[in-house]
């Protein structure tokens, strides 16, 4: 544990000297600032808070970013090191690979956690101040904070599967990409064709469920903006989860499980690398 904390703060103290803590936050708080600041405009008459709003807006936007971001720290975390020649002296020390991996992982996520608490957070206080916020809606907002590091640390075991797999970080950062491009944007519009052309109509509320937990994405935005009136006035309705087995607490178990299973993968490669 002692050495996997070490190499955790080692990652995190990269990422501060690389400015990669610093600008993430500026992005994010950037981006936030400027949809709460558009987000007051809809709201008009209706019920629905400014953070209420502004938080499924920003689960718009984490569903695009944090796992852009996540990829970005983790692909070459393991290819980087073994193509500098630093892998090879790192596990020379009294460290087993499984340590090296976890404790990078818990470095990237400490990064991602700095970046989405204080962007996003100094926003939902900026609203909570100027316009009033109930319990409610703090429960909201902190929800998509906390399924956003979720998310993100599915991209970070997602690009330790992609670092441990390839030769090179060239070929890392392209895999990286492409798996971005997929999940995040190609897997929807897949999955809408099939629903418009006339395979849609036999496709059951159950299997169209399952199709959706084969994309980490798309069970983040299920568990964030199915059903609440926010996410009606500002993405149209995704529906809710009456009807099918998707409940928050299967949804939020799927993140998990697409955090564990590509670790594992990780894991069993890494170990079988020759150095």
């Amino acid at each position: 544990m002692r050495q996997m904390l070490i190499l955790a703060g080692e990652e995190f103290r990269e990422g501060l000297r690389n400015r990669w803590v610093l600008s993430t936050v500026l992005l994010l708080a950037a981006l936030a600032f400027a949809l709460a600041l558009l987000g007051s405009a809809p709201i008009g008459e209706t019920r629905v808070s400014p953070l209420g709003v502004t938080t499924v807006s920003l689960a718009s936007l984490t569903v695009y970013l944090v796992p852009l971001i996540a990829l970005t720290l983790s692909h070459d975390a393991i290819v980087g090191e073994r193509e500098r020649g630093t892998l090879l002296l790192l596990l020379s020390y009294p460290v087993s690979r499984w340590q090296v991996l976890w404790g990078k992982f818990f470095g990237h996520l400490a990064i991602i956690l700095v970046a989405v608490v204080m962007g996003y957070g100094s926003t939902g206080l900026y609203i909570a101040l100027s316009t009033g916020s109930v319990a409610a809606d703090w429960a909201l907002f902190v929800s998509m904070v906390g399924s956003s590091l979720v998310l993100g640390s599915v991209f970070i075991a997602l690009g330790y599967l992609i670092s441990v797999s390839v030769s090179s970080r060239a070929t890392a950062a392209g895999v990286a990409i492409a798996t971005w491009l997929f999940i995040v944007v190609v897997y929807d519009l897949l999955l809408l064709g099939v629903l418009l052309t006339g395979a849609g109509t036999r496709v059951s509320s159950d299997l169209f469920g399952m199709l959706m937990l084969l994309n980490p994405a798309d069970i983040y935005r299920l568990f964030n903006l199915a059903g609440t009136e926010a996410a009606s006035l500002v993405s149209g309705s995704l529906g809710s989860f009456e009807g099918t087995f998707l409940t928050p607490g299967i949804l939020l178990a799927g993140l998990f499980i697409w955090v564990a299973l590509p670790m594992a993968g990780s894991l069993w490669i890494f170990k079988r690398h020759e150095l």
